[in-house]
This record gives structure tokens, sequence and C-alpha cells, in this order.
């Protein structure tokens, strides 16, 4: 049995998608009433880090776990993985991010990565760690303005970031939870180009046959706009990233995807085209929400 945590978010609900058939999944969430796709012969079960008796239910019989944490500077990764020891799981694959390797990222997100990788590597199982760059799908975020306004705001727009297709960082832990020589491997997973925000804008306008403008934020823009949805501390750690990425951190192009999946990662106009629909104009009595979730930092 694999334990797939994190089913219904960015990552997790592609790594449900790329599984075989015929494998044995079970899927934990916080609110399995919300889980509105199921692979056929997976199980959905309540979890909660805060709850160790349901982590104990969802991990009863697994031996292989996907894991992702999201309460950023807290202890989720530490609870779940004592968990998995005591229930006699073997292999955890665990979602990370690239920034942990750069000895100038200090902020508190990075922090925290390392902290969760420091806890599975001594926590006595097998492990495999996946290391993105920034998700494509961030610019979902992008969604509401784009149809509205026809614009894109962001911070250092002409920076670049190898950023990923979460799709491809889906199939890779799929791989390592499946296959062999994973055990023991920190995987970083890019893209196939590093690529700027108005340049993904230039690539969305072409794919959606509009006229879009790029806008660029200056730092005390984009400072007050992180704060409207962030706590102070975390807002910090964006912008700080942010920086980094101005100063060339995140432009690297790696070969992970490729050497796991034997295959090119994709590319952000090929993530574009694929996800269209999610920046056109909403149909009456159709929802324009749209939300966001992944690697901020990578």
């Amino acid at each position: 049995m694999i334990l797939v945590t994190g089913a219904t978010g960015t990552v997790g609900r592609e790594v449900v998608r790329c599984f075989p058939p015929g494998v044995a999944l079970r899927l934990m969430t916080r609110n399995p009433a919300g889980v509105t796709a199921v692979r056929p012969g997976a199980e959905v079960v309540a979890g909660d880090y805060a709850s160790p008796q349901s982590l104990a239910r969802a991990l009863r019989g697994v031996r292989k776990a996907f894991l992702v944490t999201s309460r950023v500077g807290g202890d989720e990764g530490a609870v779940f993985l004592r968990a998995a020891r005591a229930a006699g799981v073997r292999h955890v694959v665990m979602l990370s991010a690239a920034s942990v390797t750069d000895a100038r990222a200090d902020d508190l997100i990075t922090r925290w990565q390392r902290a969760n990788e420091d806890v599975l590597r001594q926590s006595g199982m097998a492990w495999t760690l996946l290391r993105p760059r920034s998700f494509m799908s961030n610019c979902l975020s992008w969604a509401e303005p784009i149809r509205s306004q026809r614009a894109v705001r962001a911070l250092y727009g002409t920076s670049v970031n190898a950023c990923v297709d979460p799709r491809d960082i889906a199939e890779v832990a799929v791989r390592a939870l499946t296959g062999d020589g994973h055990e023991g491997a920190a995987h970083t997973l890019t893209g196939p180009e590093a690529i700027s925000a108005a340049e993904q804008t230039r690539l969305l306008a072409q794919v959606l046959g509009v006229s879009l403008r790029f806008e660029e934020l200056g730092p005390r823009q984009a400072r007050a706009a992180l704060l409207r949805r962030y706590p102070p501390e975390l807002a910090e750690a964006l912008l700080s990233s942010a920086r980094r990425q101005r100063e060339g951190a995140k432009a690297a192009v790696g070969s992970g995807v490729r050497e796991v999946t034997g295959r090119c990662a994709r590319s952000f106009a090929q993530w574009a085209g694929d996800h269209a629909g999610a920046f056109a104009p909403s149909r009456p009595h159709e929802s324009e929400g749209s939300g966001t979730s992944g690697s901020a930092l990578g």
C-alpha cells in the first residue's frame, strides 16, 4: 500500500493521476468530502497532522508514502515521520525545494525545508527527496487580472526561474515510489529553460490569442501585496526569494526530470497551452475563483 498525502494539492493530485493501474493507493486529506475525483481502487481517508490517531489509521498497512507538508515553520513533517516509522513504513518520498542547496538562502521557508530534510534522513526509513524549482502553476494566481484587466503584475519581471511543471514532479515521485534506485537520492527538478514573468506573459498572450501587458511591481508594492496575504515573516521570505532570483540563483537548468523519466521536462509553453482554460473568461454563472499553491521559493 502506498499513501499519498496532500492528495488534493497541486502536486498530490497529479501524483495520484500518474500511478499505473493496479497499484494499491490510499489518499490522505483533511477533508475527504472535498475529493471530487478518485482513481478506481484508491481509498480516501481523513488524516490530519495534528491528530496522531488519524495518522495511525491512515498509515495502517502502508509501506511507502509521498509526503507533502504546508504549514511553514511547523512540525508536520516530524509528526508524520514518527507515525510512519511506528506504522512500519519503509520508504518516504518527500517534496522539498531546490533552494535548500543554495548557501545564500536563509529565509524562513528554506530553513524549514532543510529541517524537514534532516528529520527524514535521520528517521531510520529509506528516503528520497524531490527538490523542484518554482511551480509553473504559480502563474494561476494571475488568472483573475488576466481575465478582468488583461494584465500581469510581478516583481523583478525580467529575472528568470527554471520553473517546473507539477506534472513532471508527480511523474518523478511515482517512479521513486514504484521503481528501484531512488533510495537515498535527492532529485533537483527544473523545467527545460529559465524563463521570466515577462516572457511567461508573452507566451500566455500567444496561447490565449489576446493582448496582455506586463506591469513591473516595485519592492514596496510587492511587499504590500504579500502582506495582504501572508504573515510578515513569510512575506519577507518570499521577497528574499525574489531577490535571489534577480541575482540569478534560480536560472540553472537541471537534468533531473530526464534522468528519472527518460524524457525532457515540459516547457512553460506546453503548460500554458494545457491550462489556457484557467485564464479564459468565465461563462455565465461559472465561478471565476482560482487557487494556486506550490513551491514559492524553488
